[in-house]
């Protein structure tokens, strides 16, 4: 679909192309990730438009783009305190395979003995 073909910005506001005719060295959040980039603190410089313009990615410079940060030690095991905090129950003290439900603030054997 040709509508969306504007590479020069002028009627969308920035160059934009239909859904699977980006130019080569430009790629989505999604693309850089799987590459193991990301886009570097870098605005989009183009994006794609599809299903009648309702859908929007924006593209960004691969050269521009910076390879993925990696979690500290320190943080990743902030993180598994934290997750195996909701997994904890605040009456029984057991730690369950499942996320403790916000709503109960308990786990499923201690909201009305396991029966829903």
């Amino acid at each position: 679909m040709t509508v969306f073909y504007d590479p020069a910005g002028t009627r969308y506001g920035m160059p934009t192309y239909p859904y699977r005719l980006a130019p080569n060295g430009l790629a989505t959040r999604r693309q850089l990730r799987a590459a193991g980039l990301r886009p570097g603190g870098h605005d989009p410089v183009a994006q794609i438009l599809w299903r009648r313009g309702k859908r929007v990615a924006y593209l960004y410079r691969l050269d521009l783009a910076a390879p993925k940060r990696t979690a500290t030690p320190a943080q990743r095991e902030a993180i598994a305190k934290a997750l195996r905090a909701r997994r904890t129950c605040r009456h029984c003290g057991h730690i369950k395979p499942y996320y403790i439900p916000r709503r109960t603030g308990s786990c499923l054997d201690c909201t009305s003995g396991g029966a829903r």
